[in-house]
């Protein structure tokens, strides 16, 4: 059988024709949650001014508090911070207006970011690239309703942003190469190492790490072993960092909820939620953020 060929050509990488590969001056952040903040945060280590936007003043101001620790964490370890007003973080989406780079980081909800994403072009120029943060919501999806579609592309970030050193460059069906690679350029820049990947349900990240983590909560769910050891297992038999039931208390049960009844949707049964996951989410167990899942969380 031959395999096809999904290497991606040098030209594409380097991104030589037609858009700067060196960061952008300014780059806006739409979505000032956990996975905004860390964005966000991580443009600013590296000399880009980012403007974050959020739905309202009360969640304007947490998402200013969640730059901000990540910020003095950051100079707790060492690290070299910029000057405050290099962030801003407000209500109005006129702030993304000259942005090189905009990304939107609302929840994993179809209508939400297709929302998100109009808003966005609405106020940026031609020249601007506009990113999707989703985890599994297609791109091609999601370009379908954008004058722009050939600078619209997805960059997939980790939880938690500043720890995780993978961004996922999601291209769609008619995403220039110029912009697939300035957008890997971009994601070296800020210091996390890209990969490359056609749209597909779930990408190659959440398709692979869901799958691992519904397996191990219908091991739970079946009493085949603690959610301890369940994940001692795959962190010293298959040297995983973390474990995917500890994994998935990270990146919140309701987010991998929703990623796998996307997955479901597209590949059938093999992605089925199981009734423990539901459970959970149902009673509001969602992992760290809300201080039980899987695990308790004495932080979040």
């Amino acid at each position: 059988m031959t395999l096809p060929d999904t290497r991606v050509s040098a030209d594409v990488r380097t991104g030589d024709a037609g858009i700067p590969t060196a960061l952008p001056a300014r780059v806006g952040v739409l979505g000032g949650g956990r996975m905004g903040a860390g964005i966000a945060h991580a443009f600013l280590l590296a000399g880009a001014r980012v403007h974050v936007v959020e739905r309202d003043a009360a969640a304007a101001d947490a998402a200013r508090d969640r730059v901000e620790t990540a910020l003095s964490r950051s100079a707790q370890k060492g690290i070299e911070i910029p000057d405050a007003d290099t962030l801003t973080v407000g209500t109005d989406t006129a702030a993304f207006a000259g942005a090189g780079l905009v990304i939107e980081a609302v929840p994993e909800d179809r209508a939400l970011k297709l929302d998100a994403l109009a808003r966005i072009e609405g106020v940026v120029d031609g020249a601007a690239v506009v990113a999707s943060n989703t985890s599994s919501i297609s791109i091609d999806a999601l370009a379908g309703s954008l004058a722009r579609p050939e600078r619209f592309l997805g960059l997939h970030f980790f939880n938690p942003v500043p720890a995780s050193a993978l961004v996922e460059v999601v291209t769609g069906a008619v995403t220039t190469p110029e912009v697939v690679g300035a957008a890997t350029a971009w994601v070296q820049a800020i210091g996390k190492t890209a990969v490359v990947v056609r749209d597909a349900p779930g990408f190659a990240s959440s398709r692979l790490g869901v799958a691992l983590g519904l397996e191990a909560i219908r091991m739970l769910e079946e009493g085949v072993a603690s959610a301890h050891d369940i994940d001692t297992a795959m962190e010293l038999g298959y040297r995983h960092p973390m474990g995917p039931l500890r994994t998935t208390d990270i990146v919140g049960l309701d987010v991998r909820l929703g990623i796998a009844e996307e997955l479901e949707r597209a590949f059938g049964a093999r992605f089925t939620p199981p009734a423990l996951l539901r459970e959970l989410v149902a009673q509001g167990h969602l992992g760290r953020k809300s201080g039980r899942g899987f695990y308790e969380w004495s932080e979040r």
